[in-house]
């Protein structure tokens, strides 16, 4: 078993505060990826389970067990840097043998090459095991590290955004591989990244951390179609969620001179935030709302209008073959039943408090 768990978990460097009571449940054999913007606490988080940082408050559980007093090497725990922490004088080969060739595992020279060999099939990799790590590209750098976690056989695996070094085009291929690696290992992942492409296409369940604190836990249809707040709402979806200042009047939307359905869980003449997704913005001539265009980002199965209705900047997305061109005015409406009410004070979803 490689559950994870964290209970009640704060970390503080001198004045400033990286978690804050934080509570993470990971299940054994989980794909949990953990999205946060920059400084938001996930680097610590991994830190505090791999056993490199010791927290001011709280527990942790690793296989149901209380490592607390466990060292960083008792852990069984692999740690996936950005930077790949390879040894650049060394073979392939010689990288992924090095970790097995500590005095604490004792292996066998056949048990070190069979594991060896093993990792770098499952990588694709063994016909670089004879190559410099010097000579590698970025991507086989990157294959070569996670290597040199898989010799070890973990049974949790920390990785630490791992690809947002790589181009665009190589991240994809290889968040391919991390979730082909995950289904042949069944070991526990627990992936961290500021990249919300990432987190939606990666993960089993997705932790949305603001500021130390674990926000919302979900799947990633649960974190896209039912945000807890404005702050899950703008973390995942890009374009991000339109959210519009209006209130409630009649089972209607009033935005300044604009009157659209809803399907709210407010009161009437409520202030509310109006949450809506650019897919599910539509333009039709004779809808309610109009729009001055002000650019088209072309990307190629789609395009991706910016629109401002008065003071209010809207992203909608249309299909490729949408004509429309900028300053043009355009009629636009909204699917009622996908559009979200959030409290303007608090950004909380209001069908969720």
């Amino acid at each position: 078993m490689a559950r994870i768990e964290l209970k009640g978990i704060s970390k503080s460097f001198g004045a400033q505060r990286a978690l804050r009571d934080l509570d993470l449940v990971v299940e054994d054999g989980e794909f949990f990826v953990l999205l946060g913007r920059t400084g938001a606490g996930k680097t610590t988080t991994l830190r505090v389970i791999a056993g490199l940082e010791k927290p001011d408050t709280g527990s942790v559980a690793i296989g149901n067990r209380d490592v607390g007093g466990w060292t960083a090497a008792e852990r069984d725990v692999a740690l996936v840097l950005q930077q790949y922490s390879l040894y650049p004088r060394l073979t392939v080969r010689g990288n992924l043998e090095f970790p097995l060739r500590s005095r604490v595992r004792n292996f066998s020279e056949e048990e070190i090459a069979a594991r060896v060999q093993k990792a770098a099939q499952t990588l694709q990799i063994t016909h670089l095991l004879d190559r410099k790590v010097e000579r590698l590209s970025g991507g086989e750098m990157q294959r070569v590290s996670i290597g040199r976690a898989i010799v070890r056989q973990p049974s949790v695996f920390l990785m630490d955004e791992p690809l947002s070094a790589l181009d665009a085009k190589l991240r994809e291929s290889l968040r391919v591989e991390l979730k082909k690696l995950h289904s042949d290992l069944g070991a526990t992942f627990l992936f961290v990244t500021h990249d919300q492409v990432e987190a939606m296409s990666m993960g089993d369940k997705i932790g949305v951390l603001q500021q130390g604190r674990l926000v919302q836990v979900g799947t990633p249809a649960d974190i896209y179609e039912r945000p807890l707040n404005t702050f899950v709402a703008r973390s995942v979806g890009s374009p991000p969620m339109n959210l519009i200042d209006g209130q409630l009047s009649g089972g209607m939307a009033e935005i300044g001179a604009c009157r659209l359905p809803v399907r709210a869980a407010a009161g009437a003449g409520q202030a509310v935030t109006f949450g809506v997704r650019p897919e599910n913005v539509v333009l039709e001539s004779g809808a309610p709302g109009e729009a001055r265009i002000f650019d088209i980002e072309d990307q190629g199965v789609i395009k991706v209008l910016s629109m401002d209705m008065g003071e209010t900047r809207l992203h909608v997305t249309v299909p490729a073959g949408t004509h429309v061109a900028r300053d043009e005015v355009v009629r636009f409406g909204w699917k009622p039943e996908r559009v979200l009410t959030f409290d303007p004070q608090t950004g909380v979803n209001l069908a969720l408090a």
